[in-house]
């Protein structure tokens, strides 16, 4: 069956997958639907858009205005159910976006052209390398001035407007510059569905001048379109199960680690299906932390080599067969490529492509079809979970500090970990959050998503606003450093704008520390804010916000205790005041192997 995109009035998005159909070509419109003619006034390129954006879920776009969107911005906002937010720079409207598709499973921006766009370029380049759908629509020139060999502002001041577009190609995978009224409505809608398929942002351009435009092919709604799926190989599909099966059967003690292309490929049920078929201890990838459920009985926690949540790494490396569905394997999660995997025991399973050990492999097969069809055809192995419950010793609990002794970051956390429900999200920011978040404990329903792939530091405040705008009814927790926040802080503002009640607990430790643990500098260390008083100035009393200063695990309660009791309707923002070597034992195992990696010497020539 074809995957439909939800109509304006009907089919409001209840799922990712519902609103991220997977790859093929636009199905034929069906016979029965009678769109609405809608009056000239409304038929307009920007109330297309508009309406388009709000049929495939989006509900708000993150926004920063310049001279070649405003038009646009008009036309965006007269759409009754399109909320614009505005934010403080493009970049952060670039990582709510992020954030936005996170939970919703799109997202999009709306900037001005190449001073606007390559701003928000940076965001978007992460959204792409974690496999997001995020429209990014930038108000392009006016459509008579391409091909006249004129210079115009916001460009690098030569009569070539194609920099901006140029930029794009490489972190989208689709880009449409409309500056004609004739093709608009294929390019829009050819751009969105490319990014639903894909999984991918896509760029779209829009002239300024055309946005306010009536044209024929806007004079009706528009019509739900559906996307063909696509389709596994039955005969590649039952080979590749088979060898499989026959692969993990006769295995010892297999294991199943899950990564974060999971999330892309729309496989979490179908891996937790096979989970539950197949008894095999369970562990997740770091960056696939939230889209496996923690409360499954044969979960085992994180597999991250070196840095594993204890007795995991054990039990994964000494497995005589793995099963990886949608790893990454990068230098970072593979702690400066310091795994102890061997090939010949794997089984790699990507969103279309299934390889076994050194061979064969197997292209054409949607990864959700290939797990639950292994699931009927393995035996049920608990040998490696056994293995796991029988070597394990729960950890230990963080040395008790004497009374108002300087707050350690442990004893932190051990206070997060009860703060946690399936009415709460956790952000984590790039830096020592993201090792000591990993360790959290998620609760059934409990949200979870930090950027490890691309790590850019400071994507936390803006992905906090767009995931906290997509579900408002769970209570975001972010987890920020200093150095991290000194990059996108503004759009606090913005948080505050939209009466968000997000819980942000600044960890101020003096500068980088994840830099430190890898290479250390005078360069890592930061001019020290006040910043809860900063807080306070964007603030100023404009929105519910209340700010907290902790030195001690006794000023810790009293904040927790007054964020989620009489101040649970505001945005609280908790500053932390952590020892600048105050860092987990697993960045400092990490760090000195990603140093070891960064540092090799060049081969030999």
């Amino acid at each position: 069956m074809d995957t439909k995109i939800g109509s304006l009035d009907t089919c409001r998005p209840t799922s990712n997958d519902m609103i991220n159909p997977t790859n093929g070509a636009v199905a034929a419109i069906q016979s029965s639907v009678s769109p609405t003619i809608i009056n000239a006034s409304e038929s307009t390129l920007g109330r297309h858009l508009a309406r388009r954006l709000v049929q495939i879920g989006v509900n708000d776009v993150f926004s920063v205005p310049g001279d070649f969107n405003l038009t646009l911005l008009d036309h965006l906002i007269a759409e009754p159910e399109l909320n614009l937010v505005g934010c403080c720079n493009e970049l952060n409207a670039g990582y709510a976006a992020d954030g936005y598709a996170r939970s919703r499973g799109v997202g999009a921006c709306v900037v001005t052209f190449t001073v606007g766009g390559l701003s928000v370029l940076n965001a978007i380049a992460g959204a792409y390398s974690e496999n997001l759908p995020v429209i990014c629509i930038v108000g392009g020139p006016n459509s008579n001035d391409y091909g006249t060999n004129r210079i115009l502002h916001h460009t690098i001041g030569l009569p070539d407007f194609s920099q901006e577009l140029a930029c794009f190609s490489t972190v989208t995978c689709f880009q449409a510059v409309v500056n004609n009224l004739e093709d608009a409505h294929e390019l829009i809608d050819t751009a969105i569905s490319t990014a639903l398929k894909e999984s991918k942002p896509v760029y779209i351009s829009v002239s300024c001048n055309l946005s306010a435009i009536p044209h024929p092919t806007f004079s009706r709604e528009p019509v739900p379109f559906s996307l063909t799926p696509k389709l596994s190989n039955k005969l590649g599909l039952e080979a590749a199960v088979e060898a499989a099966a026959e692969f993990l059967n006769k295995a010892v003690k297999p294991v199943l680690v899950g990564g974060p292309k999971l999330r892309s490929a729309h496989a979490g049920e179908a891996f937790v299906e096979l989970a539950d078929a197949s008894g095999y201890a369970l562990a997740i990838m770091p960056s696939a932390k939230g889209l496996v459920p923690e409360h499954h009985p044969h979960f085992i926690g994180t597999y991250w080599g070196a840095v594993s949540t204890a007795f995991c790494a054990e039990i994964v490396e000494s497995a005589d067969a793995y099963l990886f569905a949608g790893p990454i394997f990068n230098d970072y999660s593979s702690v400066g490529y310091s795994l102890l995997l061997k090939k010949e025991k794997a089984i790699i399973v990507q969103p279309d492509r299934v390889v076994i050990a050194n061979g064969p492999a197997f292209g054409c097969i949607l990864m959700k079809d290939f797990l639950s069809a292994l699931a009927k055809r393995l035996k049920c192995n608990t040998t490696a979970y056994d293995n796991y419950h029988r070597i394990f010793v729960p950890e230990g609990q963080p040395l008790r500090g004497a009374p108002k002794e300087p707050l350690r970051v442990n004893v932190l956390f051990e206070h997060i970990q009860k703060m946690l429900s399936s009415e709460t999200a956790v952000i984590a920011e790039t830096g020592d959050s993201w090792f000591n978040c990993q360790k959290l404990k998620l609760p059934r329903g409990c949200g979870y998503e930090f950027q490890m792939q691309y790590g850019s530091i400071g994507w936390s405040v803006g992905a906090t606003l767009g995931y906290a705008q997509a579900v408002p009814e769970k209570r975001v927790i972010s987890f920020i450093g200093d150095g991290s926040f000194q990059v996108t802080a503004q759009d606090v503002s913005t948080m505050l704008r939209c009466g968000q009640k997000t819980i942000i607990f600044l960890i101020n430790n003096g500068g980088y520390t994840i830099e430190v643990e890898i290479h250390d500098g005078p360069y890592n260390v930061i001019k020290n804010w006040n910043y809860t008083g900063l807080v306070d100035a964007i603030h100023n009393g404009e929105g519910k916000c209340w700010t907290a200063k902790v030195f001690c695990e006794e000023d810790l309660v009293e904040a927790i205790e007054t964020a989620t009791g009489s101040k649970k309707d505001s945005l609280c923002f908790i500053e932390v005041i952590a020892h600048k070597d105050d860092t987990s034992k697993e960045l400092l195992e990490w760090g000195s192997r990603v140093s070891a990696a960064n540092s090799r010497p060049p081969n030999p020539q």
